[in-house]
């Protein structure tokens, strides 16, 4: 098999190629790039495996006029920038001691020895400058099937990293076949070594979890999640029984994906604090579940919220509450981001100053946001008297 993508041809790519390969070092595409390719799904980032040593691979951008930048260089890694373009080249690894968390390893020479120590047989595929693909542990097949499979022994796998355990989760939301299930002696290993999830950190955490509810459909792996016990341990109260009513919602409504907007269903205790959100992934969140118990009008929710987060908080409502779902109140959440209070401070003033003015223009913005934004300043200042 062979990768035929025009980003495998690149000049600058095949620049980095000839820096390795002219020195009598091997150079191949690894990961993320190679998969994604026959997958048919965008490449993103280009990833290089050598038998070069970091120090080496230094001194070769440099006398081949390219940048070079120690990105991981403690774990082996280096980014060439060629044309632009980086490029980032790691070592052919081995693990020596793994800890759960982070692995002790050494260089190897040979590409199976580096296949081996990493996560998923889809993630163990290299193709050489031509795109020729190489399969050393027979991750191909799985790639086909769309079968994500932890290579060789699962439960080694997971306590080499306890990561791993998120990872597979996500990344068959990602790339895995939803009709065909998810693996059973994964899920067995990922069963038996629950313990391991309370050692990752919480930005690990929350990095994997947000990118897992970004797929495009993460409802069969987080009720995977749910049935082995790993979604409680990690959001302790979470449900997933909105999740796929929702994702089904958007899908309708023609909305993307939004990771925090599948969060807000999942519930759970403390879910910004255990994940790590950022300030205004959090404050987005705490939002959203404050308006879905509401019967705040679409309108409303739009003036007051913007159009992102009030289609939210409709697409939640109806998925949490099993309410119907009316695409007229997603054009009413519009009109509210339009629309414009008519009346101003200085058209109750001087009659009123100070609180007895905050509270008559709060009074006011109520009764017309009432009216569904219609009453005109006129109508809104006679109703006062």
């Amino acid at each position: 098999m062979k990768i035929a993508d025009e980003w495998v041809t690149l000049d600058a790519t095949q620049a980095v190629f000839s820096m390795l390969e002219d020195a009598g070092y091997q150079a191949l595409f690894v990961g993320g790039c190679v998969r994604n390719a026959l997958l048919d799904a965008p490449v993103k980032d280009i990833d290089i495996a050598t038998d070069a040593h970091p120090e080496a691979v230094i001194k070769l951008a440099k006398a081949a006029g390219l940048k070079s930048v120690p990105t991981g260089v403690d774990h082996g890694t280096i980014t060439v920038v060629s044309d632009r373009t980086p490029h980032e080249i790691t070592t052919f690894r081995e693990d020596v001691e793994t800890h759960g968390r982070h692995a002790v390893v050494a260089y190897a020479s040979d590409v199976v020895q580096d296949a081996r120590r990493r996560d998923f047989t889809m993630n163990a595929l290299y193709a050489d400058r031509r795109g020729q693909v190489i399969d050393p542990l027979g991750g191909l097949a799985d790639l086909e099937a769309r079968r994500v499979r932890f290579i060789e022994n699962p439960d080694q796998r997971i306590t080499e990293d306890y990561l791993r355990i998120l990872r597979f989760f996500r990344f068959h939301a990602w790339y895995g076949d939803p009709s065909g299930g998810l693996d059973a002696d994964a899920l067995a290993a990922v069963a038996g070594h629950l313990d391991g999830l309370d050692s990752l950190s919480r930005e690990r955490v929350g990095s994997e979890m947000t990118r897992l509810l970004a797929a495009p459909d993460p409802a069969p792996s987080v009720a995977a999640m749910q049935s082995v016990g790993v979604l409680q341990r990690i959001l302790p109260g979470a449900q997933d029984v909105a999740l796929a009513p929702l994702v089904h919602l958007e899908q309708q409504a023609g909305f993307a994906p939004d990771a925090i907007r599948r969060l807000a269903a999942l519930g759970g205790q403390e879910v910004a604090e255990r994940l790590r959100l950022s300030n205004a992934e959090a404050r987005l969140l705490d939002r959203l579940r404050q308006y879905v118990g509401t019967a705040t009008p679409a309108i409303e929710l739009g003036y007051r919220e913007g159009e992102g987060t009030g289609q939210s908080v409709l697409l939640l409502r109806a998925a949490l509450l099993d309410t119907p779902f009316d695409p007229e109140d997603m054009r009413r959440v519009a009109e509210g981001v339009t629309a414009q209070f008519p009346v101003v401070a200085a058209d109750l003033m001087p009659a009123l100053s100070g609180p007895d003015l905050g509270q008559k223009l709060r009074e006011l913005e109520a009764l017309w946001l009432a009216s569904d934004c219609v009453m005109t300043r006129d109508q809104l200042l006679q109703s006062g008297h």
